[in-house]
């Protein structure tokens, strides 16, 4: 990851004063290097991120074309989203303290987010690839520390006080941010329902980007695996193996596209079944799921890399998701009485976790 610039506009919303930076921050600073390529990461990584597509007169859109064409300076335009912010969060009723970073990157999409050390938040900057725009709102929360000051007899006393200014840690998630692509536009967002002057709004959509608001990926996989499962109870089929091997179709796509085809997948998944992959196709026609559904390969690899299943006799078994239709390695069975069973394969060591 290469961060080409970053700032942060800071909007105290207690003490009722708003700093508006008039440089980028000074990334030779380790702890703000590394927060700063966290939160980009994070960004990227976002499972719940719902995709957008800008509207033909959107201004938000015009300001950053003209931004990536190198027509205006990352601070004022910043400055801009910072005052638009401002502005909505200071007409609600309660406003947390929220700062506002902005960040013009170049990072890959299939990076995984956990924490980094010193080490390799260094290493980040040198990695190049897509190029990207965070606008990213840092609602404060409250921590309690400990102050060290004396008494009015010049005795060392201690004490405890709230502080209401504690940015979020980088392994959290945040509440509200947007992810541009420089290359075509595409839209990437996280936002929440806030009431604002008596009225209900999504001020990163809505507001700032002015921008569709479309299915996350996960959400669109859960979808997929809602179908699948009621469509394959009704037919009486096994749904642990219908829904391993859904994901293991989404997983094997995604190598491909970022686009699966509703039908196609049903046909997959109930290849042995015809009169339910029928009925699959049947509930695509209905409108249960759209005929082409996105799903983005980063999300794709992580939420479908294995399926987990419980029994109603409280026993839980996680397996790769492509093994569901491998019966070298798992294998499932239906007793006379309506029961099931399970055989596992090839097993060579088992480790107590």
């Amino acid at each position: 990851m290469n961060i080409n610039n970053a700032i942060l506009h800071v909007f105290d919303f207690v003490s009722c004063v708003n700093v508006f930076a008039q440089v980028p921050m000074d990334l030779g600073n380790k702890a703000a290097k590394r927060y700063v390529a966290s939160q980009a990461k994070r960004t990227l990584s976002n499972l719940d991120s719902k995709r957008g597509t800008f509207a033909e007169n959107s201004l938000f859109a015009e300001e950053l074309r003209s931004y990536f064409r190198g027509e205006r300076d990352f601070v004022g335009l910043s400055q801009q989203i910072g005052e638009f912010v401002v502005g909505e969060l200071s007409r609600m009723e309660k406003t947390p303290s929220t700062d506002l970073l902005v960040i013009d990157f170049e990072g890959d999409a299939d990076q995984t987010v956990r924490e980094m050390t010193d080490e390799e938040a260094e290493a980040a900057y040198k990695a190049r690839g897509p190029r990207y725009f965070a606008i990213i709102l840092l609602e404060s929360r409250q921590a309690y520390m400990h102050e060290v000051g004396s008494n009015d007899f010049g005795d060392t006393a201690t004490t405890i006080a709230r502080h209401h200014a504690i940015l979020p840690n980088p392994s959290q998630k945040v509440a509200s941010f947007a992810l541009i692509s420089a290359d075509d536009m595409a839209v990437w967002f996280v936002d929440k329902e806030r009431e604002i002057a008596g009225e209900k709004r999504w001020i990163i959509p809505d507001g700032l980007l002015q921008c569709s608001m479309e299915a996350s990926s996960r959400e669109v996989l859960q979808a997929v695996t809602t179908v699948v499962e009621e469509v394959a109870e009704e037919f009486g089929a096994n749904t642990a193996v219908a829904l391993s091997r859904a994901k293991a179709y989404v997983a094997e796509n995604a190598e491909e596209s970022d686009e699966v085809d509703a039908r196609e997948l049903g046909r997959e998944v109930f290849a042995d079944q015809p009169r339910v992959a029928e009925r699959f196709e049947a509930a695509v026609e209905k409108g249960a799921l759209p005929e082409r559904v996105v799903v983005e390969k980063a999300v794709a690899k992580r939420v479908t890399k294995s399926h987990k299943i419980r029994t109603d006799t409280g026993i839980e078994l996680t397996f790769p998701a492509e093994y569901g239709e491998n019966s070298d390695f798992i294998e499932f069975f239906s007793t006379p009485d309506g029961r099931i069973e399970i055989a596992l394969k090839n097993i060579g060591a088992i480790e107590n976790r």
